[in-house]
C-alpha cells in the first residue's frame, strides 16, 4: 500500500493542476505555458540525478518525451482553459480502462476481475458527473481532454514496459527535458515571444513546475514501475474526485447530488481495484515488481550530463 499511497500523490497533484492552470495561466500561450511546465521541471530532476541516457535510451527519452509531455501537455492545457475544472478532470478518469487494454498489448499484462470492476464502476461514477447539464462546457475541450488521455495512457504503458530495470528519476527527467526542448521552438514560431507573467501566475508555474510536473511524474513512474497497470490506473481516478472537489470548494462550481453519487463510485473504483494481501505466504499472484532488465540499468551513464 506504501506504493499506492505514493502514486496517489500524482493524480491529487494533476487534479489541482485543472485549476489552477485555468485561473493563473495566460489561456492564449498553451505551447509556452506546456514548454515552461516541463523544462524546469525536467533540469530540477536532472540536478537530484545526474546521469544521462546511453544507447537506446536517447531515442526512447525524445519518443516518451514527445508523447508524455509534449502533446500531453499542450492538450491540458487547452483543455484547462476550455472547460470547467470538474469537467477537465473528470474526462481524464477513463484513463484506466484504456490503460489496461494498452497494457494487455505492450507488457502483457491481463487486468484482473477487480480491475475491471473497478474500472468499471469509476467509469460509470465519471458519467454521473458529466451529465449533469453543466452550463460553458466546450467540444474543443472534449475532445482535448479525450485525446490527451489515450496520448497519456499510451505514454505511461509504453514507459512501464521500457523503464523495467531503468533508473526512474533519470528517465523522468530526461523525458521532460526533451519534451520541453521539443516545444520550446514551436512556442517561439507559433506564438511569438513569451507572455508577460504576473506574480500570481509565477507562483502558479512554480506549483505547476515542481508539485505537479517534476514531484507527481516521479511519483507516478516510480508506481507504474512497482504495481499493475490497472491498479496505477485506478489510483489515477483521484484526480478527477480532485478537480471536482476544488472546482466546487474553492472555484464556486455547483456539486449536484448527481455528482456526489459519481464521486462515492469513483472512490469505490480505486478501493476495489487495491491489490489485496493473501493469507498465504507469496503473497498476491500478480507480481507487483518486474523482473529487472540488466541492459536498460545500463543504458543510463553514472556520469554527469555534459
Amino acid at each position: 500500500m506504501r506504493w499506492v499511497a505514493l502514486t496517489a500523490v500524482a493524480p491529487v497533484a494533476w487534479g489541482a493542476n485543472y485549476y489552477v492552470t485555468h485561473e493563473f495561466l495566460p489561456p492564449d500561450s498553451p505551447l509556452y505555458g506546456a514548454a515552461l511546465r516541463a523544462l524546469p521541471a525536467g533540469l530540477v530532476l536532472l540536478g537530484l540525478r545526474r546521469q544521462r541516457p546511453r544507447g537506446v535510451w536517447w531515442w526512447r527519452s525524445a519518443v516518451l518525451g514527445l508523447l508524455n509531455v509534449s502533446v500531453f501537455f499542450v492538450l491540458v492545457y487547452a483543455a484547462s482553459q476550455l472547460l470547467p475544472t470538474s469537467i477537465a478532470s473528470t474526462v481524464m478518469a477513463v484513463s484506466p480502462l484504456a490503460m489496461m487494454l494498452i497494457a494487455r498489448v505492450l507488457v502483457a499484462e491481463r487486468p484482473g476481475i477487480a480491475h475491471l470492476a473497478g474500472a468499471t464502476i469509476g467509469l460509470g461514477g465519471v458519467c454521473l458527473m458529466l451529465l449533469t447539464g453543466t452550463g460553458g462546457v466546450s467540444m474543443p475541450g472534449i475532445l482535448a481532454s479525450v485525446a490527451a488521455m489515450l496520448v497519456s495512457s499510451f505514454g505511461h504503458i509504453l514507459t512501464k514496459r521500457w523503464n523495467a530495470g531503468a533508473d526512474v528519476l533519470a528517465s523522468t527527467a530526461w523525458q521532460l527535458t526533451a519534451g520541453g526542448l521539443f516545444l520550446l521552438p514551436v512556442a517561439a514560431a507559433v506564438e511569438g515571444p513569451p507572455p508577460s507573467l504576473s506574480t500570481p501566475a509565477l507562483l502558479a508555474f512554480g506549483y505547476v513546475t515542481f508539485v505537479a510536473t517534476a514531484l507527481a511524474f516521479a511519483a507516478w513512474f516510480i508506481g507504474l514501475r512497482h504495481l499493475p497497470a490497472g491498479t496505477v490506473g485506478l489510483v489515477g481516478l483521484l484526480n478527477p474526485v480532485t478537480g471536482v472537489l476544488l472546482g466546487t470548494v474553492v472555484a464556486g462550481e455547483v456539486l449536484t447530488v448527481q455528482q456526489l453519487c459519481g464521486l462515492a463510485l469513483v472512490l469505490a473504483g480505486v478501493v476495489l481495484g487495491q491489490p489485496k494481501r493473501t493469507g498465504r505466504r507469496g503473497g498476491s499472484r500478480t507480481p507487483l515488481r518486474p523482473a529487472p532488465d540488466k541492459r536498460s540499468a545500463r543504458e543510463f551513464s553514472t556520469r554527469n550530463p555534459q
